[in-house]
């Protein structure tokens, strides 16, 4: 680690520099404002911010990698899925 930077741990004890935090914080906005507008809620923002912070926690620092999985995320979910016609679910 740089001196003078500290690492943020996430509850699975990962611990993320300050370029990777601003990485994810970039890819969040992005893939958050790829919902249809009445689908960008908090809990939504929270769902996909968990699969970013799960993915990059693997090692995974690529952004459009990190935007699709947590973006699939959501298209798994029971709660979304049925929003998304099956054609459309096909990456």
């Amino acid at each position: 680690m740089i001196a003078g930077q500290e690492a943020t741990m996430n509850p699975t004890g990962a611990a993320f520099q300050p370029e990777l935090i601003e990485l994810m914080k970039i890819v969040l906005d992005d893939a958050t404002a790829m919902l249809p507008e009445a689908k960008r809620t908090s809990t939504m923002k929270a769902e996909i911010a968990s699969q970013i912070l799960a993915c990059a926690a693997k090692g995974e620092r690529d952004p459009m990698v990190l935007k699709t999985s947590a973006l699939l995320a959501l298209v798994d979910c029971t709660h979304y899925s049925h929003d998304i016609s099956p054609e459309r679910r096909v990456v």
